[in-house]
């Protein structure tokens, strides 16, 4: 009996998957923790810059979930462009032009931005992203 094929998925696969349940989070207005799990892990771990408002380590669903609906209050609009992937193992590098809209000034800023992101059984358990202007984003802010 042949044995099933155990296809890894690619990394832009896995990006492409974690956008779209982060986007479908911040976009509906959702509070179900378990629309996250199909994309991130129950052990996630995401780093933010210590200079933005939602700084810090956000641990698991629920740490993701505060996380996102933190920027949900923050940005009006959040948008990813050019997204560009490479994978080594369960490592994707990701990079892409981020669009933030500012929910208290309407003002937007578009910009680099990078990740390093770590994948377990294809859902996300360590994010650290490097915002190329963390004065820009929040210079928006104000």
């Amino acid at each position: 009996m042949d044995k099933p094929l155990d296809r890894r998925r690619t990394a832009m696969e896995l990006i492409e998957n974690m956008f779209n349940v982060e986007m479908r989070f911040l976009q509906s207005g959702s509070e179900r923790l378990d629309v996250l799990a199909s994309a991130f892990h129950a052990e996630i771990v995401v780093h933010e810059p210590q200079s933005l408002p939602y700084a810090g380590d956000w641990n698991g669903l629920d740490g993701v979930g505060a996380l996102f609906r933190n920027m949900r209050e923050i940005w009006s609009d959040v948008a990813v462009e050019d997204l560009q992937t490479a994978q080594n193992d369960n490592v994707v590098f990701m990079s892409c032009m981020l669009s933030l809209t500012s929910r208290a000034t309407g003002a937007t800023i578009i910009q680099p931005f990078a990740e390093v992101l770590r994948f377990k059984d294809d859902r996300l358990i360590e994010g650290t992203p490097f915002y190329y202007d963390t004065g820009e984003i929040l210079a928006i802010l104000r």
